[in-house]
């Protein structure tokens, strides 16, 4: 009779139990916007971060609720932004594209070293040793840091300088954040003229240790006609708001850290044969 008893007691409990949860998920029950879950069937699932939220359910609870642009998937682009667009009911708008830019073209034979590094291979590492092995404390220590965090395949280090492939870049920070010399930054993917350096050494020091820095000589800012270029620190930078891409500054730079924007040669037409030329060949065929 006590096993019959515990029984019934057990499913007495059971049933009061299972009636004061029921009660609760009714009184204590949080609405849920169905667009967050559309949103997050569109949005593309990378969970990178680089919209400034904690992975997609993150930016689409914050697109729900007004507090994110329907734009804010940097991974997703125009596309994704469109569709978000379309679940909220708004115009999705246009934005150039931003991609990760490294201002530093201190390459292996550009720039000289303090001593020979054979440590952790990674940036951080090296750069609590002393500021890292390379002459100028600011340069890119081309370890590769940066390339292990991009989950893209967009960044690369070439002959010892990182370099962003702007293409498969989404622009989504991780390799801002990683970076211990703060040598990468946002830019817009149609500015090509940039400042490829970050030291704010005085020109001598910077010549000492790097042929291609920014020796702060003020040429750039005197030749730009566009009032483009700022002065922080005895270093150059660009205001891409004004930039016009003139190229002024990079064909005055005299030590060519500025880098210019290509331009297409424009194509060569092949030469008509006059007339006389025309027969002269005809006969001699």
């Amino acid at each position: 009779m006590l096993i019959v008893y515990a029984i019934v007691v057990l499913g007495v409990l059971g049933l009061i139990f299972g009636m004061i949860l029921d009660f609760a998920s009714k009184k204590f029950a949080v609405e849920v916007d169905e667009r967050e879950a559309e949103i997050l069937t569109v949005l593309p699932g990378a969970n990178c971060g680089g919209c400034g939220y904690p992975g997609c359910g993150g930016l689409a609870a914050a697109i729900a609720k007004g507090d994110a642009p329907v734009n804010g998937c940097p991974v997703g682009g125009e596309a994704v932004a469109e569709k978000v667009a379309d679940i909220m009911g708004v115009t999705a708008g246009s934005g150039e594209k931003m991609v990760a830019h490294v201002r530093c073209k201190g390459t292996c034979e550009a720039t000289k070293n303090k001593y020979e590094y054979s440590g952790l291979q990674d940036c951080r590492a090296a750069a609590s040793l002393i500021g890292g092995p390379k002459g100028c404390s600011y340069g890119c220590l081309g370890l590769g840091t940066c390339v292990q965090v991009c989950a893209f395949d967009a960044i690369h280090v070439v002959d010892g300088v990182a370099v962003v492939d702007e293409e498969k870049c989404v622009n989504c920070g991780k390799c801002i954040d990683i970076c211990p010399k703060g040598l990468i930054e946002h830019k817009p993917v149609s500015k090509e003229v940039t400042v490829e350096c970050m030291s704010n050494e005085f020109g001598k020091a910077v010549k000492d240790n790097c042929s291609v820095g920014c020796i702060g000589c003020g040429i750039c800012f005197k030749v730009c006609p566009f009032d483009a270029i700022i002065f922080e620190n005895k270093l150059a930078r660009i205001d891409y708001d004004k930039c016009k891409q003139c190229n002024k500054c990079a064909d005055k730079c005299p030590t060519k850290v500025i880098k210019p924007k290509e331009r297409k040669k424009p194509a060569v037409k092949a030469a008509v044969a006059t007339a006389p030329e025309a027969k002269a060949e005809a006969k001699s065929e």
